[in-house]
């Protein structure tokens, strides 16, 4: 039986054959995977940290891109290993597959519940008054009603086996950002909103903020191994890595300086909620905006669903539904999103915590554990720890603030 973290964790549009991706092919896939809803965050992930942590928004890329190679060095020393719980395995037994496993579930099911919060945020942004009212006695509020809508929207798609139609929307992504991206620029160029905020310099209480948000644009490392078992000509990897990387830091950058001229300090969590709603610009950004997470929703959820199943069939000797699996997950994910309804602190954490350990902390230690005897590192083993500190810094920093940032949003 296969195992369930082996599933891709977003829709890869590889040839059937083993190994006959194409270099364009394999670029296009993981450019999909790293041009997310993160996007929507940079510009306040800068208005947090002021315009010098623009610094960071090049550090970590360089950092996240080096660890993809660690990766894919990891992956030329055997052979046998194709996904990224193999590699954790390879290194550290049947306790790194465990360990890389979780993570890459618990990454997969934190974002889910982001997806939940995106739309409701953009929902209740275009339907400010919705709220559901019982006779006066019991009140949903707006924000509420948003989240249940979302999940009843969302809902259909979690039922669906076959998710083969959902990966090919899904991978849409591309195009999707790029559509919000000019939605954002027409609409500060010809919707009077303007490019005239001035912003500040530095920030020193918004940098762990910024560097979780910006950390979390580059979580893709968990499909690294899938792309580039898929490759045609697997030398090619690291140029393909290092092309995803280049455009996806690009675009991220630009989104940044523009919403931040546009709105300064005034930024929100997401940028789309942000732009004037009565502007055919604001709707096509928000209605992308929403889109794309829909879609995605059941696609991140269903390696979570097939680990599930496949403990449960263990045990048991018996297959349960699908269906009733992902729609029990689909509301724990919603009872967390209606306790703790803060996309951008979300995000963060998610960031901070989890992609830091799965994309530059456990690549690092995975790389030295199965390379570092055989290779004389050099100056690569002080590249390797300087990362690991990078990591480790913004694991500490950043998951310490978010989880105050919701202790008093929740307590306070």
């Amino acid at each position: 039986m296969q195992d369930a973290c082996d599933s891709i964790t977003v829709p890869i549009l590889a040839d059937s054959k083993k190994g006959t991706t194409s270099f364009f092919k394999t670029s296009f896939n993981g450019l999909n995977s790293l041009l997310g809803i993160a996007v929507l965050s940079v510009p306040y992930a800068l208005s947090c940290g002021g315009w010098a942590s623009l610094i960071l928004l090049l550090v970590i890329p360089s950092a996240t891109c080096y660890t993809g190679i660690l990766i894919k060095k990891c992956m030329e020393a055997d052979a046998n290993i194709r996904t990224y719980p193999d590699i954790g395995e390879k290194a550290f037994g049947a306790r790194g597959r465990l360990v890389v496993s979780i993570f890459m579930n618990l990454e997969l099911y934190l974002i889910t519940i982001g997806f939940l919060i995106l739309v409701a945020d953009n929902l209740h942004n275009m339907f400010p008054n919705l709220e559901v009212s019982m006779q006066g006695w019991f009140v949903i509020n707006g924000h509420q009603t948003c989240l249940l809508l979302a999940a009843v929207i969302i809902m259909p798609t979690v039922w669906i086996h076959n998710l083969t139609t959902l990966s090919y929307v899904s991978a849409t992504g591309i195009v999707a950002t790029l559509v919000i991206a000019g939605s954002v620029v027409w609409s500060g160029a010809f919707d009077g909103v303007g490019f005239n905020q001035k912003g500040v310099l530095f920030n020193w209480s918004g940098l762990p903020t910024s560097l979780s948000l910006y950390t979390l644009c580059y979580c893709s490392h968990p499909i690294f191994p899938t792309l580039y078992t898929s490759m045609r000509n697997r030398k090619q990897f690291e140029w393909v890595l290092i092309l995803c990387f280049v455009i996806n830091t690009a675009v991220c950058v630009s989104m940044a300086i523009l919403g931040y001229l546009m709105f300064g300090s005034q930024l929100q969590s997401q940028i789309t909620l942000n732009l004037p709603t009565n502007t055919l610009s604001a709707k096509v950004a928000t209605y992308t905006a929403l889109v794309n997470p829909v879609a995605k929703y059941a696609l991140f959820l269903k390696p979570i669903v097939d680990a599930i199943e496949s403990q449960l069939l263990s045990a048991h000797g018996k297959r349960i539904c699908s269906a009733f699996t992902g729609s029990l997950l689909l509301c724990t994910t919603l009872l967390v999103a209606l306790t703790i309804p803060y996309y951008g602190i979300f995000m963060s954490f998610i960031g901070a915590f989890t992609t830091v350990i799965g994309s530059i902390l456990l690549p690092c230690f995975c790389y030295l554990r199965i390379c570092g005897a055989c290779v004389d590192l050099g100056f690569e083993l002080v590249v390797i720890r300087s990362t690991v500190l990078m990591g480790l810094l913004i694991l500490v920093v950043g998951t310490y603030t978010c989880l105050l940032q919701i202790f008093e949003n929740l307590y306070m």
